[in-house]
């Protein structure tokens, strides 16, 4: 494609304001008092222009300008407001082609924890979106049971679940949930990084930076250069993927625990979660309790009648 391609589109207000928050992260400064904003992605600059009443004009110049505006049109991104908005620190800044990861499970009583990392191009992001990926925690698990098998299918990843018997080994061994995290964020972004060693790689930040690497000091091998940040879900594509497998996993694991007991586990830590823990505990005894639980949560106590 010729490096001085350019294509002009006229967009609703209401198209140019998605537009503007999907290019945020990719702003550079333009003092022409004509121009709303502008951005640069790899070889190509989008540009927005001041129009009169409710119509406005991008312009999008260089070699990836068929593509970029391809993403605006009818049946694209133009139809949909991006699910994960970027955020304005240039530390944060999404990078393509990424791989993110994230956890889930390790606020649940019941059940294991699952951590996935999934990765996601410039190419792919617009399928990502029409499936309406975001955080996990915002969308229904109905929604993400349906659109998990998709996912695997078209999305590269790792995942991996830990089963409650062997996360409460290693916690009588000594290790806190933190460090376990750690471990399973590592093992996911080696599997991918291998695969896809050229990608910048983002996780949902759950301890400092420092204190992560500290907690992966004894392993052969470490995933460096991540980027981390607090709900990272909702900056980074990558994040929100592996937020929705790792869920998708969660609850699928969840299934098949529920298939081998004979009868419905409530999540969370709360209340309902309390009362089915006591009832379990006196028809089947501790053991069986701690087979489907983490035995370091304040539910276990209760159920034993200790609290």
């Amino acid at each position: 494609m010729s490096p001085n391609v350019t294509i002009t589109l006229s967009v609703s207000s209401l198209l140019l304001a998605k537009m503007n928050a999907f290019y945020n992260s990719f702003r550079m400064a333009n003092p022409n008092e004509y121009v709303l904003w502008q951005a640069k992605v790899e070889d190509t600059i989008i540009t927005a222009y001041k129009m009169k009443k409710e119509v406005s004009k991008v312009v999008f110049q260089g070699k990836q300008a068929e593509y970029e505006a391809s993403l605006w049109k009818e049946g694209a991104l133009g139809v949909a407001t991006p699910s994960v908005q970027a955020p304005e620190n240039e530390l944060y800044k999404n990078l393509y082609p990424q791989i993110g990861s994230d956890e889930v499970g390790t606020g649940d009583y019941f059940g294991p924890i699952c951590v996935a990392a999934g990765y996601v191009t410039r190419e792919s992001l617009p399928r990502l979106m029409e499936l309406g990926v975001t955080d996990s925690k915002k969308m229904s698990d109905a929604h993400i049971l349906e659109i998990g098998p998709i996912l695997l299918k078209e999305f590269p990843y790792a995942q991996l679940c830990l089963d409650n018997p062997t996360y409460n080994k290693l916690r009588r061994q000594g290790l806190n949930m933190n460090e376990v995290k750690a471990k399973m964020h590592n093992a996911a972004l080696l599997k991918l990084t291998r695969k896809f060693p050229e990608a910048h790689v983002y996780m949902d930040q759950f301890a400092e930076s420092s204190l992560y690497y500290h907690y992966l000091q004894n392993e052969k091998e470490v995933v460096s250069g991540i980027t981390f940040k607090t709900k990272g879900e909702t900056a980074f594509p990558s994040v929100a993927l592996g937020s929705v497998l790792a869920r998708y996993s969660f609850l699928k694991h969840m299934e098949a625990l529920e298939k081998k007991i004979g009868e419905k586990i409530p999540l969370g830590a709360g209340p309902s979660v309390d009362i089915f823990a006591a009832r379990y505990y006196r028809q089947h005894g501790i053991e069986a309790l701690d087979a489907i639980s983490k035995a370091n949560f304040g539910n276990r106590k209760k159920a034993l009648g200790e609290e």
